[in-house]
């Protein structure tokens, strides 16, 4: 099958899912066309990478200046800002001269180029099944935003799109032959956003590379050492790694004193770079690799208070066999068994409370990362979740 595939971000190892979605289905036996953009150096030789894992990737560039001018434009209109953000005129033309049997476009930041491929289409009487992957409902997470961001910037561009964001999405789940999400809650959400559709929307998780996250017993564990871990510019991460360290982490420390954090993730802002002045507390910023971190912290924690889709932190640190405390927000996308496969906790007392109980007990430390690891083994293997994916563009590839 001919697959082209639009996504308005380089695929890389942390934008893991078209990353691994385009590999397997290579691996498959399909061809895949990538077309996406890169605004920096660093994306640019994510792309090069890329080739290595499919048969044919175009990149156009698109600078960071032409993103927020996109943004701009949509202000007066009523698209929300998002969906503007990413587009690239010069990426819409190469698409129509691709030959595909399905065209998969990712995000709501790619949707419009389905929009438009699919008015193109009409014009010549031609079709070419579309599917769109949502990912996340991005209103759901702008909702969460807008009330509980610690960042005041984030709470007013949120408050300003949600309303904008509501109607696209609404609008967007008629348009395609299939529509995609991670988890039943977006699912539930976007159905909610236009109740009377019979478009069909299908749940696809994300997953976790296992033999790029595997486990590692000849890497000894740090005593005493947490591990928080995401992209460190990110509304709901900052909002996230602030409350820990503010509100759970003096419950631990006053038990645990010899305790240290490690957070790590890009672009750490201003306020998280501020708490290295803690000594007990390292702000990496970008890492070549996450991996030592995860498998040499004695556990991964993930207080995450609002968030959609899988927690793909999550899936990592369970693949290291990390033993994970986290909220139950940050695993309510997954069949993880709290107790046995991770420990939840929702307050601040009772999070701290989990946390040292678990440093206390290294046999439950194993027990708890080794069930972790059994976990994303069964259910988020990016091979069997890739052969879905191959059902349902079979499935829209049969007209009806």
């Amino acid at each position: 099958m001919k697959v082209l595939f639009i996504v308005p971000y380089v695929p890389n190892l942390i934008r893991v899912r078209p990353y691994n979605l385009i590999r397997h289905l290579s691996t498959l036996g399909h061809q895949v066309h990538v077309l996406t953009i890169w605004s920096n150096e660093q994306e640019r030789e994510d792309v090069e990478r890329l080739r290595q894992q499919c048969d044919h990737v175009q990149a156009v560039y698109l600078p960071r200046w032409r993103s927020l001018l996109n943004s701009l434009k949509a202000v007066p209109g009523t698209e929300p800002l998002q969906a503007a953000y990413c587009w690239q005129e010069q990426l819409l033309a190469l698409a129509k001269d691709i030959p595909a049997d399905v065209i998969h476009v990712e995000h709501l930041r790619g949707a419009r180029y389905g929009l438009h491929l699919q008015n193109w289409q009409a014009k010549l009487k031609a079709y070419t099944p579309i599917v769109w992957d949502s990912v996340d409902c991005i209103s759901l997470l702008f909702r969460q935003a807008a009330a509980q961001s610690k960042r005041l910037v984030s709470r007013w561009m949120t408050q300003f799109e949600v309303g904008r964001t509501e109607r696209y999405e609404g609008e967007l789940v008629n348009q395609f032959d299939r529509v995609l999400v991670t988890s039943p809650a977006d699912k539930k959400a976007l159905q909610v956003l236009q109740p009377n559709s019979s478009a069909v929307i299908e749940i696809l998780p994300n997953g976790v590379d296992l033999d790029y996250f595997e486990l590692d017993p000849s890497e000894a564990r740090e005593p005493a050492t947490l591990v928080i871990s995401g992209k460190m510019s990110y509304h709901a991460n900052v909002t996230m790694v602030m409350n820990f360290v503010h509100n759970i982490l003096p419950r631990i420390t006053a038990r645990c004193p010899e305790v240290k954090l490690w957070i790590v993730g890009k672009d750490p802002t201003s306020a998280i770079r501020a708490l290295a002045d803690n000594p007990a507390i390292t702000v990496t910023g970008t890492v070549t690799d996450i991996r030592p971190y995860l498998r040499r912290a004695t556990i991964a924690v993930a207080p995450i208070a609002y968030g959609v889709g899988i927690q793909n932190k999550v899936l990592e640190a369970m693949g290291c066999g990390t033993p994970m405390v986290s909220t139950s927000q940050a695993v309510s996308a997954l069949e993880a068994w709290p107790g046995r496969d991770v420990l939840v906790a929702d307050h601040a007392e009772e999070f701290a409370d989990k946390v040292v109980e678990l440093l206390g007990d290294p046999q439950r430390q194993r027990q708890l990362g080794q069930a972790g690891r059994r976990y994303v083994e069964a259910q988020h293997n990016w091979a069997r979740i890739t052969t879905r994916l191959e059902g349902i563009y079979h499935g829209v590839t049969v007209r009806v």
